[in-house]
C-alpha cells in the first residue's frame, strides 16, 4: 500500500499562534464540480450544503477557545479559509476538560467531522466526504495575508475563468517570498466574522 505524503510543513508546530490558510476539496471534486453550489455571475449560489459548511466553520471559536476566524468563501467544490490560532488552551471538540493546546489539523479534523456529519444528516441519496487530506500555508507576514483575503474574495469571480487550473500553484504564486512570521491576532489585520454575514 502507497504511503500518502504529508502536506505539512516538516518539524513545524502546527499549534503555534499565528494565521493559517486552508483549502479542504471535497471528495471527488472533478466528478462532482457542483457540490456545493453553482457560480453566476461571478458569485456562489450557495446550497444547504454550502450553508452547512460554512456554519461548522463559523462555529470552530465555540469549539476551540483560541481560534478566531477571518477570510473565508465556500466553492463549488472545495472550501478557502483563514485561521487565526491564539495561545488560549481548550479542550476543543473531545468531551473531557484538557490542558492540552490543539493545533491546526485539529481544528481541521472538526470542522471536516462535523460538516460532513450534518450534510449526511439531510443527505439521503450519496456519503458526502472531503478529501483525506488538506492545503495549507502558514501566513507569515500582513503582506502575504492581505492578498490571500484578496484571493479569497476574488474567488469566485476567477472560477468561470481558471476553474480547471491547479489554485495551489496559483496562490503560492501570488504570494511570493514569506517573512518573519504574524503575532496572534493584531487587532488591525484581524477581520472577525459574524455567523449569517457573507
Amino acid at each position: 500500500m502507497q504511503q500518502r505524503k504529508s502536506n505539512r510543513l516538516k518539524g513545524y508546530d502546527y499549534s503555534t499562534p499565528g494565521a493559517y490558510f486552508v483549502t479542504v476539496c471535497a471528495h471527488d471534486r472533478f466528478k462532482n464540480r457542483n457540490v456545493f453550489g453553482i457560480i453566476r455571475d461571478g458569485e456562489i449560489m450557495k446550497n444547504d450544503w454550502a450553508t452547512i459548511v460554512e456554519f461548522c466553520w463559523r462555529d470552530l471559536s465555540n469549539h476551540y477557545p483560541c481560534v478566531a476566524l477571518d477570510e473565508l468563501v465556500v466553492m463549488p467544490d472545495h472550501f478557502h479559509g483563514i485561521v487565526w490560532i491564539n495561545e488560549k488552551v481548550g479542550n476543543g471538540l473531545k468531551p473531557f476538560p484538557t490542558e492540552k493546546k490543539y493545533g491546526l489539523p485539529e481544528i481541521i479534523r472538526g470542522f471536516k467531522t462535523f460538516s460532513a456529519r450534518r450534510i449526511n444528516e439531510i443527505n439521503i441519496h450519496d456519503k458526502f466526504q472531503w478529501q483525506k487530506s488538506y492545503y495549507d500555508h502558514v501566513i507569515r507576514n500582513e503582506e502575504s495575508l492581505q492578498i490571500i483575503r484578496e484571493y479569497i474574495q476574488n474567488n469566485p469571480k476567477k472560477w468561470e475563468l481558471d476553474h480547471d487550473a491547479d489554485e495551489t500553484n496559483d496562490i503560492m504564486k501570488i504570494i511570493g517570498s514569506v517573512g518573519n512570521g504574524l503575532k496572534p491576532f493584531p487587532t488591525c489585520f484581524l477581520r472577525q466574522t459574524k455567523a449569517g454575514e457573507e
